[in-house]
């Protein structure tokens, strides 16, 4: 052995390490008397380097593991920049979600990055929680005059859906078309998702048109967009041009459609979607379960939803949520505490979004002293610190039980700054319950958060009708007239045969509209024999009384329900869905139609469900 081999300790240990691994292949080199000393340092820094990269393929299953193998490195030669070493961890830690501080520590040590590095950098960032530098490091990819290749778009462009940037998506997708890549179908579907997850469906289902190969993804990101962006119908009427075309859906389009179906409240067209899961053995898929029971417990139908519940094997914390504020939208608040109670016997600790759910129980079930409870174990008992989306549950449910000054004090005294959902809770809950001042109030801090919200208008222009200040009502009629605010129209849904149908207040459109006002005009005669006397104190408009009982009759739910009763057999149950809160007329009315049918009638109003048979109602008169 030479004598600056003798003499290197690093050299030494390199040749123990060595010399274990292969005792005669790549130790020849330190005994021999010709090659130099530096070179069997390479030799065997570049050993070590292979050897950690294997390791790296075969043994970095955890994070723990990764670091591990990067100390055994660093200790035994490989550079701190080492590229090599560098996209192999890079890789590992990405595909492990590891925080991506340690995988852009290395990346940033890194001096000749190639584009696979950069694309797993900017794939990591797309697929956390924070996409946003995604999109940074794609503009120093351009500064380093490193050439984004096609796998650099749908990493990219994930990122700009999850971040919601859609100037700069446009930005992209006319990089990409001028690159050429629009061609390609991954990145074509890339940016559907971008457009519709930005909530411009209209230029993804475009840009849907335009291609000319499509695969389920292609397919699935359109239904997507219609669905989560107020667009039900459309979504399934995409569903059937894509069953007619012979694309076999997946569980993400079975997702997407159950979505779809839970916004309209088509209970038979989701269950026909059950049994198509059951066919094809979706039963198992978690995201699927996890829609089919927000399905049943959106259009009503809590027993199936908990059926669903109980027979699944995988929970996770969507499932618990969507279960007990299901069951606290039909009117089961108890239940839905006890579903809680259930959930921490069985030792798991419940995120914030499940309290987000047992407060919104308390909140509709009018269950004061429990959401306070409940509200300070949050904190105290799980180190759960309140949001937002917490406080808001907090003033509904004072709002709600008509403690609507007490909801005034609990913002004053909330140590997060109130966002506009928070004053216009208020503001509804003033609505109600007739407190004038305290709404203008609540109405004014809303103005100043977000402007142009015709509901807002609404609420203080019944609030102002309430109190017979009709002058007050024409003024803030006529600024919004004058501002382009545009009220939006009650409409009721109702389900039959394969269709949804929508009527409005009046709706005369219908081919059967004779009919339906027939039924209309009997159900009024037959409700006044029961002792029916119309609510007109709810028609908030300076008319005659004759006139605000003919406008009580023409609501869009009663309009849905004589639909029905026309079109359905007796004794089978009327579901409706309202975009709306449902006035205290139509409630009563509604009460009285069941008793007097016998029918079992559930309507979706606005913020719950009434469940209404025999002359009552599942909400005991509290919404």
């Amino acid at each position: 052995m030479n004598h600056c081999s003798r003499s290197n300790p690093r050299i030494q240990q390199l040749v123990f390490l060595v010399s274990l691994a292969y005792p005669s292949e790549h130790t020849s080199c330190f005994y021999s008397t010709t090659t130099p000393a530096s070179s069997c340092l390479h030799n065997a820094a570049s050993f070590i380097v292979k050897k950690c990269i294997s390791l790296l393929q075969s043994c970095g299953s955890s994070e723990l593991k990764l670091r591990q193998i990067h100390a055994f490195s660093l200790r035994h030669g490989a550079l701190l920049n080492d590229p090599d070493i560098g996209k192999q961890l890079i890789y590992n830690l990405v595909s492990l979600s590891a925080p991506m501080s340690y995988a852009h520590n290395i990346f940033s040590r890194i001096q000749s990055s190639n584009v696979f590095i950069w694309n797993t950098m900017i794939r990591g960032y797309a697929e956390g929680e924070n996409p946003k530098p995604a999109l940074e490091l794609y503009r120093q990819m351009q500064a380093s005059c490193i050439e984004p290749d096609t796998h650099t778009y749908p990493f990219l462009l994930k990122a700009i859906a999850k971040s919601a940037d859609v100037v700069f998506g446009e930005k992209v997708h006319s990089i990409v078309i001028r690159k050429g890549f629009d061609s390609l179908v991954f990145v074509h579907n890339s940016l559907l998702h971008v457009y519709s997850a930005c909530g411009i469906v209209g230029s993804a289902y475009r840009l849907f048109e335009l291609m000319p190969e499509r695969d389920v993804v292609t397919w699935n990101s359109v239904i997507n967009g219609f669905a989560l962006n107020g667009k039900p119908n459309e979504a399934l009427t995409l569903f059937r041009e894509m069953r007619m075309e012979g694309v076999e859906p997946d569980g993400f389009t079975v997702v997407s459609l159950l979505s779809a179906c839970a916004e309209l409240g088509a209970l038979a067209l989701g269950r026909r979607i059950h049994v198509y899961m059951v066919k094809v053995g979706l039963t198992e898929n978690l995201h699927v379960n996890n829609g089919l029971l927000d399905l049943y417990a959106k259009c009503g139908s809590i027993r199936e939803a908990r059926k669903v519940f109980d027979e699944m094997k995988e929970r996770n914390t969507v499932s618990w949520s969507s279960l007990i504020v299901g069951l606290a939208i039909n009117g089961f608040g108890k239940e839905a505490l006890q579903l809680f109670k259930e959930m921490e016997s069985e030792g798991l600790v419940p995120s914030e979004v499940i309290f987000v759910g047992v407060l919104y129980a308390c909140s509709h079930c009018g269950m004061v002293d429990e959401g306070f409870n409940y509200f300070a174990r949050m904190k105290e008992e799980y180190g759960i610190l309140p949001r937002i989306e917490h406080y808001g549950c907090m003033v509904d449910l004072l709002g709600r039980a008509g403690l609507v000054k007490e909801s005034y004090e609990y913002i004053q005294n909330m140590p997060l700054q109130p966002n506009a959902v928070i004053w216009r809770t208020l503001l509804g809950a003033c609505t109600i319950h007739g407190h004038l001042a305290l709404g203008e109030y609540a109405r004014a801090q809303v103005l100043q958060l977000e402007p142009g919200c015709s509901g807002d208008y609404v609420l203080l222009s019944n609030l102002y009708a309430s109190e017979q200040r009709w002058t007050d009502v024409h003024i803030l009629r006529r600024k919004m007239l004058r501002e382009g605010v545009k009220k939006v129209p009650g409409y009721s849904l109702v389900e039959l045969g394969n269709h949804v149908y929508e009527f409005v207040m009046g709706d005369r459109s219908h081919s059967q509209s004779e009919e339906i006002y027939a039924m209309l005009a009997e159900l009024t005669k037959r409700l006044k024999l029961e002792g029916y006397a119309p609510h007109t104190a709810n028609v908030l408009a300076d008319i005659e009384e004759e006139e605000k009982e003919n406008a009580l009759s023409y609501h869009s739910e009663k309009i849905a329900i004589a639909f029905m009763l026309l079109k359905t057999a007796p004794g089978t149950p009327i579901r409706v869905v309202k975009n709306l809160r449902v006035c205290a007329d139509c409630h009563l009315a509604i009460k009285l139609i069941s008793k007097v049918f016998e029918r079992e009638i559930i309507v979706r109003d606005q913020s719950r469900f009434h469940h209404f048979r025999d002359g009552s109602c599942s909400c005991r008169d509290y919404w």
